[in-house]
């Protein structure tokens, strides 16, 4: 019996770059559940997030709107409960929606359309990493540094494993739960993982699995700080860079530790695929894996996110459609699209099969549907936009991808322009070449013509000050709001949070991170 609609699982991991997955041609990393699902999909090569950074690219992603659009600019910005997410749209055609797992949501909505969350939140919901302008590159609201680089190496057991394994095991038992119960209603599944973000740590196993001798060196060595654009020396200066020296050694204990956390997240992705599958649940299934953003680890000298180049703003992303319907289209696809075209393609899946379920979004979306690669037609060529506008900058960026260029601006700095079809590995910024001024024109206009510099700046920095003005009171009195999610007694000493134990936490708050490393790094740093 063919369902009225199919069941949604979106399968989400955290800082996972394609450049590091098998399915798209990396030699070391073990992913075999990825791989087995990338196999039965529909796979985007050039898919982008629209912020590469956690809580903005997760609101934008569920929004189908732009960060700017919906004013969330950084990993503090409160994401308004006035905003209708694919879960108020799923829900209003019919879906019971579920999430089990990270979403990073900042203010006192902490379901955002969904039903019910399976499980608490690992990060605060509250201003607590407000971002800081006016004292430039180096002001640090969060715990993202070289330390994650230097201490990389196998750990006993620490905070991110102690909740992936909360959202595999929740998830699973629900899927078994929807299996029993009969119902053919259709549900909206998120599992969202926080592996392999950093700190790069990982379980003894997962390590020793990696060989050190198959470890790749970054495709791009590291540059020189002078010869750094100006918006990556930001970012060196931000992530410390200049108080630590990562050599080869370290370096590739770092990508060692983090192919391990891939591993890791892979099994766990596994737990839930095999639960569908073994359930019948997988069979009336759309299943959607991606990632909110990527990593550089190591590419150029650069770690983590927060810039434009390709490992940073690009993201995996596989579309597996129901073995219950026409037959299964598999395949890749090379237009670029990006996470806000999700919201859209959603809705067609869910109400192509039926009129009355029909609906029509609130707002003007900033996607489009990606449901005709899912039936074998081309996907039509479309700008992609992303947005930076959170720590470690002084200034917001933005970026379009269209066709194979690649335009970077920041108001203030030289442009960048990448011909990504013969400088994938954008070695050769094309900005300033007559040859290219009618492309470069044109790219600029597009990008100024929803996103006035002028006014977004103003807007951000108004943003900040009325948010540091809460935070330092919350400071001085104690009185942190008490926003974040947690499903049961005791989960808010286990994530990270501020400590509000005891009244006033002083001019920073004390922050919990449990972390048991088992054997220092072998290099000295």
């Amino acid at each position: 019996m063919t369902r009225r609609a199919p069941h949604i699982v979106l399968l989400m991991a955290d800082q996972l770059a394609p450049h590091f997955l098998p399915f798209h041609g990396h030699p070391v990393v073990q992913a075999p559940a990825l791989a087995r699902l990338a196999a039965q999909s529909v796979v985007f090569d050039n898919a982008y997030c629209n912020f590469p950074i956690c809580a903005p690219s997760r609101a934008s992603m569920l929004a189908g709107r732009l960060p700017h659009a919906i004013g969330v600019y950084d990993n503090a910005s409160e994401f308004v409960s006035e905003i209708p997410t694919m879960a108020h749209y799923l829900a209003a055609a019919g879906y019971r929606c579920i999430l089990s797992g990270k979403m990073h949501f900042v203010g006192p909505d902490q379901l955002h359309g969904y039903h019910e969350r399976l499980t608490t939140d690992i990060y605060p919901a509250d201003f607590l990493w407000v971002p800081d302008w006016s004292k430039g590159a180096g002001f640090k609201p969060t715990g993202v540094g070289m330390g994650h680089v230097v201490d990389a190496g196998p750990s006993l057991r620490n905070m991110q494993i102690d909740y992936d394994e909360d959202v595999a095991h929740c998830a699973v038992q629900r899927i078994w739960d929807l299996a029993r119960s009969g119902s053919d209603s259709p549900v909206f599944l998120t599992v969202s993982f926080t592996h392999p973000h950093p700190p790069f740590v990982c379980p003894q196993e997962d390590w020793d699995a990696i060989d050190p001798a198959s470890i790749d060196a970054p495709r791009v060595p590291e540059i020189a700080y002078q010869d750094l654009d100006p918006h990556s020396q930001w970012l060196y200066i931000a992530h410390g860079q200049d108080r630590h020296r990562i050599d080869s050694q370290r370096l590739l204990r770092a990508r060692r530790a983090y192919y391990a956390m891939i591993r890791y997240v892979d099994r766990k992705i596994g737990e839930v695929l095999d639960a569908l599958d073994a359930s019948g649940l997988g069979r009336d299934s759309v299943v959607v894996f991606c990632t909110d953003h990527g990593e550089m680890m190591g590419e150029r000298g650069m770690w983590f996110k927060q810039t434009f180049y390709e490992p940073s703003v690009r993201v995996p992303l596989a579309i597996r459609m129901p073995q219950s319907g026409d037959v299964r289209r598999i395949g890749r696809c090379a237009t670029p699209c990006s996470l806000v075209d999700l919201l859209p393609t959603f809705l067609d899946l869910a109400t192509g099969q039926s009129g009355d379920r029909a609906i029509e979004p609130i707002d003007l979306l900033d996607g489009r549907s990606l449901a005709p690669a899912l039936q074998g037609e081309a996907l039509s060529e479309a700008d992609v936009l992303s947005e930076y506008s959170s720590e470690g900058v002084c200034a917001a960026s933005r970026m379009l991808r269209r066709a194979d260029w690649k335009y970077v601006m920041t108001p203030g700095l030289p442009p960048m322009l990448f011909d990504l079809a013969h400088d994938p590995l954008e070695l050769s910024n094309r900005a300033g070449e007559p040859s290219l001024a009618d492309i470069e024109r044109a790219m600029h206009e597009r990008l100024i013509a929803d996103w006035p510099p002028g006014e977004i700046d103003r807007k951000i920095r108004e943003s900040q000050r009325r948010r540091l003005f809460l935070r330092d009171l919350a400071r001085k009195t104690g009185h942190w709001p008490q926003w974040t999610h947690a499903v049961r007694p005791g989960d808010p000493d286990r994530y990270v949070r501020p400590s509000t134990a005891g009244g006033p936490v002083g001019p920073k708050p004390k922050m919990r991170f449990p972390f048991v490393m088992p054997t220092p790094p072998d290099a000295s740093n």
